[in-house]
């Protein structure tokens, strides 16, 4: 980690057109010094030494050279992709998956490993990013930030998992025991918000500041992004939107601390809308082959898919009704498959039932959005701490 650490604190100028430089390597790709000093305003003077800069500190190098229009061929630089990596890891009930991306955000390694309700959980993660690791050909010690995705509450003041229904073993005091063990910042984070970070990075949501993530699949859940940035409320329960109360749902006779299934959850839930795929006569395995069977059923599909447009609609016009989004984007296993066919009509569903409708979208980032979002999360840190104060 103190391998690229650079001594001293860099002037506030040069610092920010440094940062500038490498963002626009990092968005657009290799280029030449008059490329940068055009994109940043720069004189070629300073282009260069800025370029120069970067450059001894091993963040760029140069790849090759581009015909100019007078003189030699001028060369052409590229952010050094080794320079540095991040892990995210996604945690689920059987399992953990985990990518490793390096600097440029290229996913270059990913493993998969099962795991029990009695595994302990700072061994699952070690041993999870350590076979992805290897499996990206370099060490455990050369991953600079692990980002963890859990489903449930992530106290944002503690960065600890408050509560989890599906993983109780994975507990407060797990952020502290995860970094003492990997010895490397660790970021715990709620599944589905990470999930949003993707569509408003790389998917539905690029370019909207205000827009909510509806995750529709086995369980539940709202990412809420407010002035894009992530809402996660005082106790980081925003957007666990399985527990509301909606009409057609049974309300809990049970703490929630002993059940899983909030009103919401009973009505629209994974299970929910297996049994009423199975009522409408499609026979498929999982909730989102139902939606995709119905969506190529034509005629035959349409009571199913809008009846769950009907449900869906309830839960999302109350968050609609209290937040006024620009946007709703559908995700999860079912929003995905539901597609644009389904997106219209909980859109439509929404104009009955609330004072004001927010366009209804599906999601884009339909492979893996909750590990794309973790990798997301991690290379903005690590890059924030490319120009840090040492």
């Amino acid at each position: 980690m103190t391998r690229r650490q650079t001594p001293g604190v860099p002037q506030l100028l040069r610092v920010l057109n440094d940062r500038a430089a490498l963002n626009l390597l990092f968005t657009n790709g290799p280029q030449t010094r008059a490329q940068l000093a055009q994109a940043t305003s720069l004189s070629k003077v300073t282009a260069s030494q800025m370029v120069e800069r970067l450059e001894s500190r091993g963040l760029i190098k140069a790849v090759g050279t581009r015909p100019g229009n007078r003189g030699p061929n001028a060369q052409v630089y590229a952010v050094v992709s080794t320079y540095a990596y991040v892990a995210g890891v996604n945690v689920g009930p059987h399992s953990v998956t985990v990518d490793i991306a390096d600097l440029t955000g290229e996913v270059v390694g990913r493993v998969e490993l099962e795991t029990r309700d009695a595994d302990d959980p700072v061994a699952v993660v070690h041993r999870a990013v350590t076979a992805a690791s290897a499996n990206a050909k370099i060490q455990l010690e050369d991953v600079d930030r692990v980002v963890l995705a859990t489903p449930g509450i992530v106290n944002p003041d503690s960065n600890d998992i408050d509560f989890s229904w599906d993983l109780p073993a994975w507990h407060r005091g797990l952020h502290e025991a995860l970094e003492k063990d990997l010895r490397r910042p660790v970021v715990i984070e709620n599944d589905v918000n990470l999930a949003a970070v993707a569509e408003h990075r790389d998917g539905a949501a690029r370019g909207v500041d205000d827009f909510v993530y509806v995750w529709f699949s086995r369980g539940l859940g709202v990412g809420v992004v407010l002035g894009g940035k992530l809402h996660r409320g005082a106790r980081g329960g925003a957007g666990e939107i399985g527990y509301l109360a909606v009409p057609g749902g049974s309300l809990p006779e049970e703490s929630v601390t002993r059940r899983a299934k909030g009103s919401f959850q009973k009505l629209v839930g994974g299970d929910a809308v297996q049994e009423l795929g199975t009522e409408h006569g499609f026979t498929q395995d999982t909730p989102e082959a139902m939606v995709a069977a119905a969506l190529s059923a034509g005629d035959a599909g349409e009571k199913f898919l809008d009846e769950l447009a009907d449900r869906m609609a309830l839960g999302v016009a109350g968050v609609c009704s209290v937040l006024d989004p620009a946007l709703v984007v559908l995700g999860g296993e079912v929003g995905y498959a539901g597609g644009a066919g389904l997106a219209d009509r909980v859109g439509a569903a929404i104009q009955d039932i609330a004072p004001l409708s927010s366009q209804v979208v599906a999601g884009t980032v339909s492979s893996g959005p909750i590990l794309r979002g973790a990798l997301r999360v991690g290379l903005d840190a690590v890059r924030e701490g490319l120009f840090s104060e040492e």
